[in-house]
């Protein structure tokens, strides 16, 4: 880069202080991590360069992510990298199911990239992975973050759903406005109906979707998306502050703060979520677990109440 494009380049803004978080150095972490490269396994910890890594895999908490680390789209916002990947591995299934049975896991969090150039999207992966999970560790619970599986959806969700994850979440990122820009491989509304479908085929199914914020978002913007979600009858809203992972990624426009994160969350529990969290670091997978229970404890109050 010539001096005089460097000098032309807006600042970054400065993180705040509540945005930062430690370096990871603990025994847990380098157990995780060490577990993750025996198994050949990608985590979205990693690969999206995740701020709460640290504190997750010290406590052995691991996203996995599968098809490959090597996405066919290119959003704005994430670190994943862009390109051809290679072919889908036949053991992930059981390197996962492994995985979970050596952390002990009681609940687990399984992503993927987006796999543009498979008949099916990548689902009947998320499929064998879930009965792998069913097969060697019954008592884990199971999160599933999928794409958008892209004029795949209705046979991709009728696939998974029929498999019977205990949370289906997919990410609608931003405002409808920003994704020309900021998702520019996704639809708003194609989403939208994807998490309204696994409903439709499963109510049992507890939804979940997820904003980022600081990407140029208007408040009421981010009400209305609020608004689509319940119209769609999405039980958890997760709300975080977006990082600009390097200089090529899209930049934050501004830094959300802790207070305006927690009137967020307030007009999220009074539009009806059972479950919302909303705050600078929360992620899709963060705390994930204890969410879960929250999650059921909150649907058994709401059917007692009636």
């Amino acid at each position: 880069m010539t001096d005089a494009a460097a000098e032309s380049r807006p600042p970054r803004i400065r993180k705040p202080d509540w945005i930062r978080v430690k370096a990871p150095t603990s025994v847990g972490f380098s157990e995780t991590k060490a577990l993750m490269r025996r198994l050949n396994l990608a985590t979205v910890c990693e690969e999206a360069a995740c701020p709460n890594i640290g504190e997750c895999w010290t406590k052995k908490h691991a996203t996995v992510m599968i098809l490959g680390d090597t996405c066919t789209r290119a959003c704005a916002f994430c670190n994943v990298k862009t390109g051809m990947p290679r072919a889908v591995d036949k053991t992930e299934p059981q390197h996962v199911a492994d995985a979970a049975a050596e952390l002990g896991l009681e609940h687990i969090v399984i992503t993927s990239v987006d796999r543009d150039d498979l008949p099916d999207g990548g689902a009947s992966q998320f499929v064998k992975v879930i009965e792998a999970l069913r097969r060697t560790t019954p008592n884990t619970t199971i999160e599933i973050l999928t794409p958008d599986f892209r004029n795949k959806a209705d046979a991709a969700v009728e696939a998974i759903v029929a498999a019977r994850p205990d949370v289906y979440n997919h990410n609608l990122e931003t405002v409808p406005r920003l994704y020309p820009t900021i998702r520019p491989g996704a639809r708003y509304y194609a989403s939208l109906r994807l998490l309204e479908s696994v409903k439709k085929h499963d109510p049992s199914i507890f939804t979940k979707s997820g904003l980022m914020t600081g990407l140029g978002e208007q408040r009421l913007e981010v009400h209305q998306v609020m608004d689509d979600m319940r119209s769609a009858d999405i039980d958890f809203l997760t709300m975080g502050q977006y990082l600009q992972p390097t200089p090529r990624h899209a930049k934050v426009e501004e830094f959300t703060t802790p207070q305006a994160f927690g009137a967020y969350g307030a007009i999220a529990r009074a539009k009806g979520f059972l479950l919302v969290a909303a705050s600078p670091l929360t992620r899709s997978s963060y705390h994930a677990g204890d969410d879960f229970a929250k999650l059921r404890a909150a649907r058994e109050a709401k059917l007692a109440r009636g």
